[in-house]
């Protein structure tokens, strides 16, 4: 089949590279998010998905706002099919009928839960043991279309959100062309999703990165894995700014937020049992292991993080 793939971060590499390598299916264009400032030099810089399609010499489209620009240019490409993963706007019906075959979404969730923009965190920070790719044939609704195949992963003790995301794109790659292959063949049999079993997240924003050391152990150590790589965990030590990248559940009791151990291991209270905090950083500081930042002189036992 002839796709138009549409995606803009890292996450949508491996698949759209799956199609670009795929002998039965050609991506005869990309559509990406227009190319923004990155870092604090603000400087212009093209999505991940646009440089994979610049070094395959794949034609590039990107709209600000693709329901209003995009219609006449996506029906003058006369794909088959698109396919969309991570793309980043809400697509209309005009663009979504553009295609005899329609267009499919890789969601990262087992769906109907998790719809939405952020579910690999979510998965992450509710402590879920599962999830798993979803494609799903796209409609007007927010990931309410019909399921195609869904594949379940194993979520991995203290794996963070990052982490998890490169497993779910490399899984997300390895099963597309099949997919792709079973549609164009009509070898698929839609699902309809149960609205009764479906849960939305919403968008994370980086003032929702504050720990709240009053929770369980489990409940903190699985918000700071979730937050990891973006925006990543902080709280208060010493009137600085501290990032924490990565935690495990750990036994103590203490004041919420006190240094129980700065002996070789950071461990932490919280309203009940406490966690162990194996990457850090202090503001204006690097990122650093729990061990080197108390070798830094950085933490002692008694000091209370959170305020």
């Amino acid at each position: 089949m002839r796709i138009i793939y549409l995606g803009t971060p890292e996450f949508a590499v491996p698949p759209l590279e799956s199609i670009i390598n795929s002998e039965k299916h050609e991506v005869v264009a990309v559509v990406t998010q227009p190319d923004r400032p990155v870092g604090r030099k603000a400087i212009i810089t093209p999505s991940p998905v646009k440089i994979v399609a610049q070094k395959n010499n794949i034609p590039i489209l990107q709209f600000e706002k693709i329901g209003k620009e995009g219609v006449e240019a996506l029906k003058a490409i006369n794909a088959d099919a698109m396919v969309t993963c991570a793309y980043g706007q809400i697509l209309t019906k005009e663009i979504i009928d553009i295609c005899k075959f329609g267009i499919y979404n890789i969601h990262a969730s087992l769906l109907p839960k998790y719809r939405g923009a952020a579910p690999i965190q979510y998965a992450v920070i509710n402590g879920e043991k599962t999830t798993g790719i979803t494609i799903m044939k796209t409609d007007v609704g927010l990931d309410t279309g019909d399921i195609v195949e869904s594949f379940e992963l194993p979520i991995l003790k203290y794996e963070t959100a990052g982490e998890l995301a490169e497993r779910l794109s490399d899984l997300a790659s390895k099963i597309i062309c099949e997919v792709l292959d079973n549609i164009e063949s009509g070898n698929i049999v839609l699902k309809k999703q149960d609205d009764n079993l479906s849960s939305v997240v919403k968008t994370i924003k980086k003032t929702d990165n504050i720990i709240d050391f009053s929770k369980d152990n489990i409940t903190v150590a699985n918000f700071i894995n979730g937050m990891n790589p973006w925006p990543i965990a902080q709280t208060v030590l010493n009137g600085k700014t501290i990032k924490i990248y990565r935690a495990e559940f750990s036994e103590g009791c203490g004041n919420v937020g006190e240094v129980l151990c700065a002996e070789k291991e950071i461990i932490v209270a919280c309203g009940s049992g406490a966690i162990k905090i194996t990457e850090i950083q202090e503001e204006g500081g690097k990122r650093l292991k729990a061990s080197d930042f108390i070798n830094g002189r950085k933490i002692f036992k008694g000091d209370i993080l959170g305020k």
